[in-house]
Order: C-alpha cells, then sequence, then structure tokens
C-alpha cells in the first residue's frame, strides 16, 4: 500500500496509504493533478507508480469469481481437513485457493491471488475455520489478512452454502432490486470481518423492503451487500463513548439494524438529524 513518486529530477520519494482505496484514490488524484500541470512543452512530469503489484480490484467483479470458485465442476474442491483436533468439513486451504485463482487465471501470481482473496474474505465470501485463520484475520491489521497456507482452513459463507449456487443468489437480488427507491444516502458503516469503517451508499427500498448498500469508489451497478427489512430491529446508540460492539474510535451519530437472521450492522451517520431520518425511514418499512 505504497505510493512512489517520482520529481524530475529523479528523486523518489515514498508515500504509504492506510489502505488499498486510499492508495488507489491518491495516486489517481496525483495522476490527475500532474496532467493539468504538463503543458505542451513542459518537461515530463512525475513518474507515479504503486509499488505493489497486486491486481485493479475495481475492475474485477468478485460476484463473478465467487460464482466461478463454486462451480461444481471447474470450482475448487472442497474436503474434510483436521486442525488441532477438530474436524471441519466442506473447506479448503489457504493455499488452495491461492492454487486455484493462479490456475484459473484469475491471477497472475500468487501475490495478484493473495490480494483477490483477502478481498474475497473482506466481503464475506470466504470464511476462515480453524485456529490459525481466525487468529490471522484477527491480528491482520491493516496488512493482507487471507494466508496462503496449507494448514490455515477456509470455507464458503454460510448463505452461499445454504442457496446452494452463487446464481441463486444473484437472481434473487434481482426481485430484491425491484422495489421502488425510497431513500439512498452515504453513511459509514462497520464491516463483519475486520471491524473497518468504510463509507458506503446505502438505498432504502419497498415493495419488498430492502436496505442495499454499494461501494462508492466503484462503477458497478451491484450492491455489494443488503439485507431484507422483515422482522428487522433498528435502534439507536448512545453518543458518551463508544458503544458495545463497535470498534474504532467511532463515536457520534451511531445506530444500530439487527436483521432476522441475528445479523449485526452498525452504521454511522453524518448528522444527528440524518441519523434520525435512517431510523424512521427504515423503521416504516420493517
Amino acid at each position: 500500500m505504497v505510493i512512489k513518486l517520482r520529481t524530475k529530477n529523479g528523486v523518489d520519494h515514498f508515500l504509504e496509504a492506510c489502505s488499498r482505496e486510499e492508495r488507489d484514490d491518491w495516486a489517481g488524484d496525483i495522476s490527475a493533478a500532474t496532467e493539468k500541470l504538463r503543458g505542451p512543452e513542459s518537461v515530463k512530469g512525475p513518474n507515479l507508480q504503486t509499488t505493489t503489484t497486486g491486481p485493479q480490484l475495481h475492475d474485477i467483479n468478485l460476484i463473478k469469481v465467487l460464482e466461478s470458485m463454486y462451480d461444481v465442476h471447474s470450482g475448487i474442491k472442497m474436503g474434510n481437513h483436521l486442525d488441532h483436533g477438530s474436524s471441519y468439513s466442506n473447506c479448503f486451504s489457504g493455499s488452495a485457493v491461492v492454487d486455484w485463482l493462479v490456475f484459473s487465471q484469475l491471477a497472475l501470481t500468487r501475490v495478484e491471488a493473495l490480494t483477490l482473496a483477502s478481498a474475497l474474505q473482506e466481503e464475506s465470501f470466504l470464511w476462515p475455520v480453524g485456529l490459525k485463520s481466525v487468529e490471522a484475520l484477527r491480528t491482520a491489521g491493516l496488512t493482507e489478512h487471507f494466508m496462503d497456507d496449507s494448514t490455515a482452513l477456509y470455507s464458503f459463507s454460510d448463505s452461499l452454502k445454504k442457496r446452494g449456487s452463487v446464481k441463486a443468489e444473484t437472481s434473487m437480488s434481482a426481485v430484491e432490486l425491484s422495489g421502488k427507491v425510497i431513500k439512498r444516502g452515504y453513511l459509514l458503516k462497520q464491516g463483519h470481518m475486520r471491524k473497518n469503517w468504510k463509507v458506503r451508499l446505502f438505498v432504502l427500498r419497498s415493495e419488498p423492503a430492502y436496505l442495499h448498500y454499494y461501494d462508492p469508489t466503484k462503477d458497478d451497478i451491484s450492491p455489494v451487500g443488503g439485507f431484507s427489512l422483515r422482522a428487522c430491529l433498528v435502534s439507536s446508540l448512545g453518543d458518551n463513548g463508544v458503544p458495545s460492539g463497535v470498534k474504532g474510535n467511532i463515536q457520534g451519530n451511531l445506530f444500530k439494524i439487527i436483521t432476522q437472521e441475528d445479523t449485526h450492522y452498525f452504521i454511522q451517520a453524518p448528522t444527528q438529524q440524518q441519523k434520525i431520518d435512517w431510523i424512521e425511514a427504515i423503521r416504516q418499512h420493517t
């Protein structure tokens, strides 16, 4: 997650970003600024590049990658594995995921495959099972948290296994997205795996009542997540201190949604009034 900036005098500057998304944003903005400054007779502008060789994830459709991985014939092979005396079924190793991504030409190198696998885990498409992979996720911080290791075990998310295939989930999304748009806006959402906070574009729909969220840094028209509002509970969280379940120094304008499946979503609105508006709008459709 480092940016290398070379001046016209050949001096290199290395800048470290807090996340892959921030790195790509800064690289794009700096490149755009240098293009504007570069006149027809000006000297060659700075040479800007990132020091990592990972894939450009904003050009990759993770749903399609997941669908390929879950394919009965050509997908990754699942089996039973032992880890510290415990047996796990329908799972695979981290190195098997990396091998499959490279073999399927979805990544050119193991480094690229590791970055792609981390993105799949970040979106909760892949789950760690067993002590080694769970501990790696817990202590990862901002580094790559997926392990290219034959003893680190992973599995597909429970929702994917219950539905049988990604295609079933995709076809259901067409129904979910057919409702009337009631409200939309940008909110901060806490992730389920690494508990980090990201800006998401939330869209509230009725008939059927669903709340979807999109990644504003991507051009993909498909949401990165969402859930039915049927039987959901939404509540405001106090502004005094960090509420239970919230990670990081995030305070103020927080509210929580608990789905019928008992999944907890922690969300922060830009202002107190927007928090109230969102809570009222969601409650009208639960």
